[in-house]
Formats: C-alpha cells, structure tokens, sequence
C-alpha cells in the first residue's frame, strides 16, 4: 500500500503495531519519528518525515490496520503567548505611485516566535478571508514591507496540490513522476495586499520579486529546488488580474473539492487555477529521474541575527517550563554568535538584552545539562548516517584567578597557590576526518578545597569517589548515543590521562557498546607470561612505515617523520588492587620514529584499543583516529580565546557554567566552519554565509561594490574571512585557523551591517529600485 510516497507492506504494519505494544505509552509523534528511522524516511535536506508519517498512520488508522496510541492532551502554546502583534503598522491609506513607495521588500519569516511572525498572522486573520492557516506541509512566509510606509500586506508559499487534473494533463507526468517531482512544486498559498494600500502594479510587482526570490530560500530551507509555482484564484472574489500582469499562465478551474473532499460533495468554491514555471526545462525536470537534493552538507549554517534559523532550530524545541525563557536563550546565542569575543554587554549591543542575559543565567531552574540536552539531540541527529564517529573525551581547566568576587570555585592545580576556576570535561563527536558534529556530553565542576590532596590516596578510594570517574560517566553518555544510532560506530577516544583500568573493563562489557581508543601511560604488566606491554610489543617485526608531516613549531622547522608500525594482541593483568576485576584482552599499537633529527625527542605512541588490529592497515587506521583527538583542544582553545570564557564575570559558579553551555555551542561553530572548508572547499559558500555576507565581503576585499554573478566557493570565502581576520594567505601559511576567523567573522558582521545599510537590504528607511529583475516585466 503507497501512502505519502511511502511503501506500507502487511509486514511493516505488524512491525509498527508490535512498536506500539512494546511501548504503549508513546506519543504518536514520537511513533512517527521511530517509523521514519527505522524505514529512512527522509525529506531531502535530511530531515526525518515526521509529519508525513503521522498522515500516513492516521489514513492505517481509518483503515483498521492499525491501532494508535490515544493523543495526548497538549497545551496551545500559541494561545499562552503575550503581546500580540497590531493588524498593520500602516493605518493611513496609501495611494501613490510604485515609485513613490520607496522600494519594496520581501522580509522572510525564519522563526514563528518572533514579531514578523505574529504581524503576519495578525495582517492574516484581519484581512485575508481564509486566515491565516494553518497551511500544508512545506511553507514559506514574507511580510510585504515598503521603505517609506512600513507593512503592505504579506504572502505564503506551501505544499501543492496532490492531484490536479488540468495542471498533471498541463505538465504530462505520469502518477509515478507526480510522486516523485511533486516537491518541486510549491503553491501560493495566501497574498494579501491591506486594503488601504492604492498603488497601480503593486501586486504584479510583488508577484514577480517573490517568483525570482522563492527558489534561493526553498533551497536554503528544504534542500529542494522548486521549478514550478501554482496557485488557485476564487472566481467569485476575484479576477486574478494580478497573475495575468505578472505572466502566470491560466490553465482551467478546480471541480469544488478540497483536500478532506473524500465523499465528493464538491462543497467548496469553484477556482482558478494559475502556474509559473520557474525553470526553462521545467516539463523535462518533473517528468525526469528522482531529484536530487541540493543541500550539498549537512550542515548549520552561520546566522549573526538572533532570529535567524540556526539558534531557533537548534534550542528553539528546548523545555524550560516557559516559552518566554526559550525565545531568550534563542536570542542569546544568536547575540554570542555574532560576537563570540565580546563581553556580554557589548556582544548583546542593549541595556535591556544585557539585563535580560544575566537574569536568564541566573533563573533558578535553567543550568548547563538543560540548554545542552537540545544541542545532544541535535548532534545525534547529524550522526545518524555516520558509519564512524569518534567521540574524543578531554579535561580542560577555566581559570577565574583574576576574578577573586566570583563564588563557589575551586583549586584547578596540583598546589592550592596554582589558582581558582573549574574543570571541564566533555566529549565531542568528530567524523573520520575531523569535521566536529557536535557535543555528546559534557561535566563542570569545582574542586572541593578540603579534598585538596586527595591524590595521595588514590589507592585507596574506589573509582567512583576519584576525579578520573569522569571518563567512564562520559563513555556511559557515549553508549547511549551508541543505542540511538545503531548504524554507527562509535569510538571513544582519550589520551594518557584515560588509560584506566576500569574504563577498559567498562568497554569490554558486550559487543554493542562503543569501541575504545587510548593511548597508553602505565607499562602494564600483561597475563600469559607476555611480560610488560612495552617490551611485548617492541618485540613484534615492524609491519610497515608510515610517514607524518609534523609541522614546525617556534624554531624547530617543519619535518617528515617515518613512523615503525608494530601491533600485538595482548591480555591485561588486572592490578593486584583490583582483583575484582577480569583479566582483558585488547590490541596494542606501537608508532615509533625512526632516525630523528639530532636533538629532537622521537616520536612515539602506543595506544590500546578494543577493536582487532590484525594488519598494516588497520593499524594506520586507528593511528590516523587518534590524531583527530588534537581536534578538541583546538576547541578547548576556541572557547578561552575566541568566547573569552574565562573573562566572564558573572559572580558565581552556577552563572558561569549556565553561560558556558552557551558558549560551547557557540565554539563549536566556528570550529566547524574551519574543518568544513578543509572537507568540501569547492561547494558554493551559501551553504554556510547568506547572501548579504559573502557580497559584503567581497566587496570590501575587491573594492568593487557589483558583486560577482557566481558567489565564491566555501574555500574561498573562508580565506577571504581569514584575511580580514589577519591571516596573509601566503603559499607557506596554510588555511586559516579558528583564530582569524573569529576575528576575521567579528568584523564581517560589521560590513554586512553597513553592505544592508548601503545597498536597502532589510533597511525600511533606504530607497531600493522599483524595477524588477525580469527583462520581460512590464
């Protein structure tokens, strides 16, 4: 049975319903999400079909092959919500010419929270006879908003019909390429010019803007390029006048059935039905092979606005008991984007947002784990199709010496005068080649000042009671995520500081707990008469050679070191203080320069791990893992230097960590964006900078204010951002590093403040040109 584009067979329905009984109590949208993984049901910008698989649940329902869960009673969050927006900022009737309106603009809502969103439901529900919806599956709203009037009216854009007689005769696609194409298809779904508005050509004008607007931010949102745009016009109410002016092509009426028509009683008005292709090929588009998505990365993109997508994808979802506190936290990250090395008061550039921030770090019911949990959830997602993850553990210390007010903090060294702050441990998912995912986990606390010492009895105290617990809470974060990802391997990945015993007892527990990678500190003596570790693995033939380009540091200059490969099955000897424990069997691998340079300390890892090592390969492999693990102090020096951590003041300890959540994710970003340069440099940089951005800084770097047709690629933008952030690009310099990017990101959101001032973008008081980007229009 095909419902929604999806193959519903007796058997995958015994499978839902055997869901549905394992787990009675789940919600039907938390089914639906469990339906999409399970069959890999995906929209193509990646994104679980959540809601087209609860349609198709229902429709099962109605049919009797299911037996849903009840819905749970939920709130209107919407009805909760204060300060509603007036039906218009324009109240004066408006007649002149187009002209003289100053420039007209589309302004696309991005966050349903923000004002523009409830100005648009208001402008909606006074003055369009339909409302303002709600509208079907895949939209796109903008206010109309005129330089020298303020709002106009406002239009959406939504999911198309699912059949159409007149428009699939039109187009000539068969019911297989309907299915296929139909996502290429979008409707206009609502246009509303107010009442008072009398401008000669507005509508058309307005028409022609969106159609040449519309398929850069479907892109942008659903990775899904539209090709065709279609609309229906009441006959009785209207002419479709304004259609006709802006080229849409007529193509017949609808029969008088909606979409829940399913008794044919044909009781809703009689249509027009109107379409504008938006690509020449258009026909040969929708009747062709299944499209591809056009979201090249998985990836964030960059957003200096507080109310742009990114801070409201990632946090928008989070509980915190009020929405009022989530559209807060939205737009505190949004403001420590844009300005990662600032101060608070200087990044947030308002008395009131400033208030606001240290009013919000100090709610009593708001701490790190809770503004983590959402970005956790977001990680996991981006991890799903991931064949490998390494998720790389690390301690780090945050030191608040210098601010001798703040509260609650502890000693961060091995002798008390060593200075005060807290400690960091978190864990960080990485792919293969370095590109970091996401946080997995992450702990802060600060040392007791009566414990101080207490390593002199670290034989004596059981795991749980020493610091280095940490790492085994962390793997623990790391096999839940191993469980929500089942596709993918997850590695956890430390250095000396992890070789702990109980940690490799923890890894050893079953076959679908994450794998471990750490690099060795204690020559361990080994079971089976196989002596110490180091000796038993020196003794093995070399296996191969493996070069490593070390580059050069202070005076010592760059260099090539060749690494001898040897690797061992070994079997590690419980320590005589932990008897309780089982003898393990890991692998060892043993990297050791040969021939060093005169003076200079040979290289030399040997690192333990739970997955076979049985070639030269593998060996490599895992060598090659490991030294992703420097990744996460980059990170770490990310978050001091660029976020400027450690120059938070904000009295007290529970502040401090509140806010650091905050600036995690905020480093995590722009570590991102520097290996994501690395991996696809040649992909356009729109995937990651919006169009005011790239143009801005293209234009200040050529002197040259007509920006290029084509933008540049994410390579070249990235250097270009460099050199405003002090980076020469020289042959010999390498790619940018997060250092000057940061700063080189700082000063960009200040060109691209002035690029919008200076060229009428999303500016009300600056004229735009009135003509329209079409050669053919008028």
């Amino acid at each position: 049975m095909l419902i929604n584009g999806q193959d519903f067979s007796p058997e995958k329905v015994r499978e839902i319903q055997a869901m549905i009984e394992r787990d009675p109590v789940v919600s039907r949208r938390g089914l639906s999400l469990r339906v999409c993984e399970w069959l890999d049901w995906k929209s193509p910008n990646g994104r679980w079909k959540e809601m087209s698989c609860r349609v198709a649940l229902l429709k099962l329902q109605r049919q009797g092959l299911l037996e849903l869960p009840q819905c749970h009673a939920m709130a209107c969050k919407e009805l909760r919500r204060h300060g509603e927006a007036r039906p218009s900022d324009s109240v004066n009737p408006v007649c002149c010419s187009l002209d003289a309106l100053g420039g007209v603009d589309l302004v696309a809502i991005d966050n349903r929270w923000n004002g523009a969103a409830k100005t648009w439901k208001a402008l909606m529900r006074t003055h369009h006879y339909l409302g303002a919806g709600p509208l079907c599956g895949s939209q796109m709203r903008y206010l109309i908003r005129s330089a020298s009037y303020g709002w106009l009216g406002g239009l959406a854009f939504s999911a198309a019909a699912w059949q159409l007689g007149p428009r699939d005769r039109w187009i000539g696609w068969s019911a297989e390429a309907r299915r296929e194409h139909l996502v290429q298809v979008v409707c206009n779904s609502r246009f509303l010019i107010l009442p008072q508005v009398h401008v000669p050509n507005l509508a058309s004008h307005i028409l022609a803007v969106a159609a040449g607007r519309l398929g850069r931010d479907w892109v942008e949102r659903y990775g899904v390029t539209p090709v065709l745009l279609e609309t229906f016009v009441e006959r009785d109410r209207f002419a479709g006048t304004c259609y006709r002016a802006a080229n849409w092509q007529y193509l017949g009426t609808t029969q008088g059935r909606g979409r829940q028509d399913r008794s044919r009683m044909a009781r809703v008005p009689i249509k027009d039905i109107y379409v504008y292709p938006l690509a020449p090929s258009f026909r040969e588009i929708l009747r062709g092979p299944t499209p591809v998505s056009t979201a090249v990365v998985k990836c964030p993109r960059r957003q200096a606005d507080p109310e742009e997508v990114w801070p409201e994808e990632e946090f928008g979802q989070i509980d915190l008991g009020d929405q009022r506190l989530t559209n807060r936290l939205v737009t505190i990250v949004g403001d420590f984007l844009a300005r990662p090395e600032r101060s608070i008061p200087k990044a947030c550039q308002s008395r009131a947002r400033t208030k606001a921030v240290y009013r919000f770090l100090d709610h009593p019911g708001i701490d790190m784990e809770k503004i983590l949990k959402p970005h956790y959830q977001a990680t996991l997602e981006r991890l799903r199709e991931e064949k490998v993850i390494l998720a790389v553990q690390d301690t780090t210390t945050l030191n608040y010496t210098a601010h001798p007010s703040v509260q609650n903090l502890g000693p961060i060294g091995y002798r008390l005068e060593k200075g005060v702050g807290l400690i960091l441990h978190d864990t960080m998912a990485y792919s293969p080649d370095g590109v970091a995912l996401g946080l997995l986990h992450a702990q802060c606390w600060a040392r007791d000042p009566e414990d101080f010492g207490k390593k002199r009895r670290r034989h004596e105290l059981p795991i749980e009671q020493k610091e280095s617990h940490k790492w085994l809470t962390s793997f623990r974060q790391v096999a839940e995520a191993q469980k929500q990802c089942p596709k993918t391997v997850f590695v956890s990945v430390g250095d000396r500081e992890a070789d702990i015993y109980e940690l490799f007892a923890l890894a050893d527990q079953g076959e679908s707990n994450p794998k471990l990678l750490v690099r060795a500190s204690h020559d361990r003596l080994l079971g089976e008469g196989q002596g110490h570790l180091w000796d038993r693995v020196a003794q093995q033939e070399i296996s191969g050679i493996q070069e490593l380009n070390i580059p050069r540091k202070g005076s010592r200059p760059a260099r090539v070191a060749r690494l001898q490969i040897r690797f061992a099955q070994v079997s590690l000897t419980a320590p005589a203080r932990k008897a309780k424990l089982r003898d393990l069997s890991l692998w060892a691998v043993l990297a050791r320069e040969a021939d060093p340079p005169a003076g200079v300390e040979p290289l030399e890892w040997m690192l333990l791990t739970t997955m076979a090592v049985n070639s030269f390969e593998q060996a490599v492999e895992k060598l090659a893992w490991y030294t992703i693990r420097w990744q996460i102090e980059v990170f770490h020096r990310t978050l001091k230097t660029g976020c400027k951590i450690e120059d938070r003041q904000l009295g007290t300890a529970d502040r401090i960590e509140t806010c650091l959540a905050i600036d995690m994710v905020v480093a995590w970003r722009i570590v991102h964006l520097v290996r994501l340069g690395r991996k696809v440099p040649n992909v356009s940089c729109e995937i990651y900078f919006e169009e005011a951005q790239w143009k801005a800084l293209v234009a200040y770097l050529t002197r040259n204010p007509t920006p290029p047709e084509k933008p540049p690629t994410l390579r070249e933008a990235i250097r270009m951002v460099g050199q405003l952030g002090g980076h020469l690009g020289r042959k010999t310099d390498g790619e940018p590093g997060t250092e000057s990017l940061w700063t080189g990101l700082q000063r960009l959101d200040d060109m691209t403040a002035m690029y919008k001032v200076m060229t009428g973008i999303g500016v009300p008081h600056v004229k735009k040109p009135t003509v329209s980007s079409k050669p053919d229009y008028g």
